[in-house]
């Protein structure tokens, strides 16, 4: 595994927004009866589900060779999990549904992430590929986890939790502001991986050698 220990400007501000969120509940916004938390979480749908569209429009998946389009369709499936869990599987919008259909979403989009890699050589070949010799962006990757892990410490109120969580109150805005830097995070590791497969794509057409795409 290779490590990028570069730190980069989008790095630097999203470990600052990181870094500010817990003095957010000493401002004493108004709540609005949880109206804000809800336009947090609707702004956070939009935003998984633009990552697997961009995901898919970016890299075109369909058009790359195997492995790399295993890898990126598999890749857009993630941001679909994600999107499934932030909104209970869509419960959140259509509470008077059965929770039978909720489950079997959630188990449909789980068993689309992990069929593939038990079934797909060529995908778990491509991971395998990546994780030897992709450089993994060290303090966005640190910045990304930590903003996970801060806000699974809020929700579960573990025993950090008083250091990011200033007001009771305002647990969930807390936690909600938290899983913001992990999903810009995210995306920006995955954009970098992107890009960097589109540059070598670039590269053998201009070339016309199709072996530096791969």
């Amino acid at each position: 595994m290779k490590l990028d220990t570069r730190l980069t400007f989008p790095t630097l501000l999203l470990g600052l927004v990181t870094a500010v969120i817990p003095f957010t509940a000493n401002l004493n916004l108004p709540l609005l009866n949880g109206g804000v938390v809800r336009w947090i979480e609707n702004g956070q749908a939009l935003w998984l589900f633009f990552g697997a569209v961009f995901t898919f429009c970016y890299i075109r998946p369909f058009s790359r060779p195997d492995g790399e389009k295993q890898f990126w369709l598999w890749a857009a499936l993630w941001w679909l999990v994600l999107l499934g869990r932030s909104t209970s599987w869509g419960r959140d919008y259509f509470p008077d549904q059965p929770r039978l259909l909720f489950r079997a979403i959630s188990v449909v989009l789980i068993a689309m992430i992990i069929l593939p890699v038990v079934i797909s050589a060529n995908l778990r070949r491509e991971i395998v590929n990546r994780l030897r010799n992709e450089p993994l962006p060290l303090w966005l990757l640190a910045i990304t986890s930590c903003a996970f892990l801060i806000s699974d410490t809020v929700e579960h109120h573990r025993l950090l939790a008083p250091v990011f969580l200033h007001n009771a109150q305002y647990g969930d805005l807390i936690e909600e502001l938290y899983e913001l830097p992990f999903m810009v995070g995210l995306f920006l590791m995955s954009f970098n991986f992107m890009a960097r497969d589109k540059q070598a794509e670039d590269m053998a057409i201009r070339f016309n050698d199709p072996q530096l795409a791969k």
